[in-house]
């Protein structure tokens, strides 16, 4: 049997690899992108739907700022929500609003008092000392983008075989268990489970899984939410702000007062959906293989924390789900196996916000050299 032939495969429908489609589709190359599910179903689908750029630093900054203006085009081409709405942080504390002193005068966000940020965020009166908006950021609807991409890739020649899964790739020909197919250029960008299609780059790499305890819930807010909301446990996390040393005091404190908290590794964040529902979220469990069992306790948390901070009495779970990303040493995965194999994954959870970005600056010279 004669192998189908192509300009560009790719090996994974999630965002990067949507990312490196639209890269190779606007620059006139035949694209396919094969994938084992019926579309999206991993981190792409399963995460807030923040694009948070502000917050990064160095080569995650470089990839969002190029995502950024990917995302706006694919709002407005593909036809779904894009939301320039920025990021908004809470400050419970005084380390946590001189952590965002500190952050605030490389510029591109603005300190807010107690009262600003409860125009904007539906906040309780009691334990909110002020707070921050961090400017560029946006918000899309995880649930709604991807499929939306796949539709605008689809109809400028894309094609797409899902429900096909990938047996070996070498240079120049992908296997697959619906036949060969023979291409210039071959990206896999299958996030957590290239352990399971190249293992020794992954185990080399030091790839393995982050599990999150996520939910949505129903709440009745005074006001809507405005922007994703942030807090001191997310202060902690994110390069902009961990990398200042007003970070250590606030780690410091928290992980003492709350070690219940700092052992689920915590990022207390919510974001509103079009439905008015809020992503609640999230916690972190790395290994190989996370269990699938996920603790009530972790839940009964995030509830806790959200009532703490949140304007609300009654909150009513509509969903439980359990987020997965890849983990690794480094921020991103930028390998090239073979000739003509590059390999590509955001390795901290922050795919939403760097992927296309990565996909399109790491892709790039690899067509061009097709063309030379």
């Amino acid at each position: 049997m004669n192998a189908t032939q192509a300009d560009v495969v790719i090996v994974g429908s999630g965002i990067v690899g949507l990312g490196a489609a639209y890269a190779a589709v606007r620059r006139g190359h035949r694209v396919i992108v094969i994938d084992r599910t019926e579309g999206p179903v991993g981190a792409t689908v399963r995460n807030f739907g923040h694009i948070c750029i502000g917050a990064q630093i160095g080569e995650a900054r470089q990839y969002g700022e190029v995502s950024r203006d990917i995302w706006l085009r694919l709002g407005h081409d593909a036809g779904f929500r894009v939301r320039e709405s920025g990021t908004l942080i809470a400050a419970r504390h005084d380390d946590e609003q001189a952590l965002l002193a500190s952050a605030a005068r490389e510029g591109g966000m603005r300190l807010l008092t107690a009262d600003e940020l409860r125009e904007q965020a539906p906040v309780r009166h009691e334990g909110v000392i002020g707070g921050a908006i961090v400017d560029g950021d946006l918000q899309v609807n995880p649930r709604e983008a991807p499929a939306a991409i796949i539709r605008h890739l689809a109809a400028a020649g894309v094609e797409f075989l899902f429900r096909t899964a990938v047996t070996s790739i070498a240079a120049g020909r992908v296997q697959t268990s619906r036949g060969a197919i023979d291409a210039d250029r071959i990206v896999v960008a299958v996030n957590h489970d290239l352990d399971q299609l190249l293992p020794e780059l992954a185990e080399r790499a030091g790839v393995q899984r982050c599990a999150l305890d996520m939910m949505r819930v129903a709440v009745d807010l005074p006001t809507p939410l405005a922007a994703p909301l942030l807090t001191g446990w997310s202060l902690v996390r994110y390069g902009r702000f961990a990398a200042l040393p007003e970070a250590d005091v606030l780690r410091a404190r928290l992980h003492t007062e709350r070690p219940d908290l700092a052992a689920l590794d915590l990022n207390q964040m919510y974001t509103q959906l079009p439905d008015g529902s809020l992503i609640v979220g999230d916690t972190h469990a790395k290994a190989v293989q996370p269990a699938p069992f996920q603790p009530e306790a972790a839940f009964s948390a995030l509830l806790e924390e959200a009532r703490g901070l949140l304007a609300v009495d009654d909150i009513r779970v509509l969903e439980r789900w359990q987020g997965v990303y890849a983990s690794g040493p480094d921020e991103f995965l930028i390998e090239t196996p073979a000739d003509g194999v590059l390999v590509l994954a955001a390795t901290t959870g922050i795919g939403m916000t760097c992927g296309l970005g990565l996909a399109e600056t790491a892709l790039f010279p690899h067509l061009q050299e097709a063309h030379q």
